[in-house]
């Protein structure tokens, strides 16, 4: 085996022994594991990536839905409670120092609803799923109930059950339907609505008015026939004992309110 020198110099005019492909490649690998090492011992652990910040506590957002929730349910009726949905576990939002949950224009806080929350700076807006439930009274029919039928208290029954399931503007007190007559047909066992009911008749066809006229300084009143029916506030025909036909609306007593005349 030959010996080297190492101290002895090399002629310049003398050219190097040309490497193999197979050791290039050796001294090529060799340096990328030097390289690497010296990259990760000049780069403290995570420095290449960029720092995420401190991130929002989830469980404050929905403290916060509840404080809204609790602010805008005080008017609602009956026993009232609600059920938070469940955030996406994957959901990372940057830190806020002053969230802000509110109601969307048009949702209505009754069964299935959300709630808003929202941050200014960082920027940012979720919505929270909410279920909330209503329990309180309300009225069904005894017995089926045919379109003018006058409701009587025999005819009506008080149930009581979650409002969020019923249609809007269902009745919750029989007192409120007693006496009204069914604009429509009612099923025995429905829930009924305050559109499906009408005031009583004021004013009978055929029955004696006092039309009453009035002006800026005067008033005018003389007896009539109606007609027409009327319930209150409804325009009702009346002919006077001259012929003259007016009309006017229905007012307790019974008294017509003239507003036109023929």
């Amino acid at each position: 085996m030959m010996s080297v020198n190492p101290f002895q110099p090399l002629s310049m005019s003398s050219n190097p022994p040309a490497l193999r492909p197979r050791a290039l490649r050796r001294i090529a690998a060799a340096l990328a594991v030097v390289s690497a090492g010296l990259l990760a011992f000049a780069l403290p652990s995570g420095a290449a990536a960029e720092p995420r910040g401190e991130r929002q506590n989830m469980s404050v957002v929905r403290q916060a839905v509840e404080d809204h929730l609790s602010r805008e349910m005080r008017g609602l009726p009956g026993t009232v409670s609600y059920v938070l949905g469940s955030l996406d576990p994957r959901l990372s939002l940057a830190a806020c120092p002053a969230l802000q949950a509110f109601t969307a224009p048009g949702t209505r806080l009754w069964g299935k609803s959300s709630v808003g929350v929202r941050c200014a700076a960082p920027s940012w807006l979720i919505y929270v799923p909410v279920t909330i439930r209503v329990v309180d009274n309300f009225v069904v029919t005894a017995r089926p109930v045919s379109p003018g039928q006058t409701l009587a208290a025999e005819d009506l029954i008080v149930r009581r059950g979650d409002l969020a399931e019923l249609p809007a503007g269902v009745i919750a007190a029989p007192e409120a339907a007693i006496g009204r007559t069914a604009a429509v047909s009612v099923a025995a066992g429905q829930a009924l609505r305050k559109d499906m009911l009408r005031a009583p008749l004021l004013i009978q066809q055929g029955q004696t008015v006092r039309v009453v006229a009035r002006g800026k300084s005067f008033e005018v009143s003389v007896d009539g026939r109606a007609l027409t029916a009327a319930h209150a506030d409804q325009v009702v025909e009346v002919r006077l004992a001259s012929g003259q036909v007016v009309n006017g609306l229905a007012r307790p007593g019974p008294v017509v309110e003239a507003v036109s005349a023929r």
